[in-house]
């Protein structure tokens, strides 16, 4: 009965193998539904300036680099100002809010934490900033595609309410 027994999933095994094979091959990558590239418009190289109309508009005084890792999954934003200010964010869409959720940390020991949708042509989040100093604060930040550039607009409110200008940046690829 026991002979009988390995007979039998030796030669059921390479069946099963092959067929778990074929599974895995014919599976789509984890990130690749549209969802998941709803951001790559900010992926590059990028000199990064105030925005027409704004003090010193065009007088790029940081940069930043947008890159994709962990197979697609994750948008990493890597920024650095002239003045030694940095800051780093991961982007990511989460399949199960359907929602796109951004987590900034900086050199000043700021931390933020956004959800948004790509909407009526841009990227929108909200969310909630936290200082260093423990200071709280709701922002709404603004990601609009361009030729060649990206524009991230943002506002800040104590109250959730009552929302002011915050910063209105151009990001430009570098040539």
């Amino acid at each position: 009965m026991i002979r009988r027994a390995g007979t039998a999933i030796a030669a059921i095994l390479p069946a099963f193998l092959f067929a778990a094979a074929l599974a895995a091959s014919s599976a789509p990558e984890p990130c690749s539904a549209p969802e998941y590239k709803q951001f790559d418009f900010w992926l590059g190289e990028w000199e990064v300036s105030p925005s027409p109309g704004q003090p010193d508009a065009g007088k790029a005084d940081a940069a930043s680099r947008e890159e994709k890792i962990l197979g697609g999954c994750v948008l990493v934003e890597n920024y650095t100002e002239n003045a030694g200010f940095a800051g780093k964010s991961l982007n990511f869409y989460d399949g199960h809010l359907h929602k796109w959720r951004q987590l900034w940390t900086d050199s000043a020991g700021n931390m933020s934490e956004f959800a948004g949708e790509f909407k009526d042509g841009a990227m929108r989040f909200e969310g909630e900033s936290h200082t260093a100093g423990g200071k709280r604060v709701f922002r709404r930040m603004v990601f609009t595609p361009g030729t060649g550039s990206v524009r991230q607009y943002s506002e800040v409110s104590a109250d959730g309410k009552t929302w002011k200008f915050l910063y209105d940046l151009t990001y430009g690829r570098k040539k």
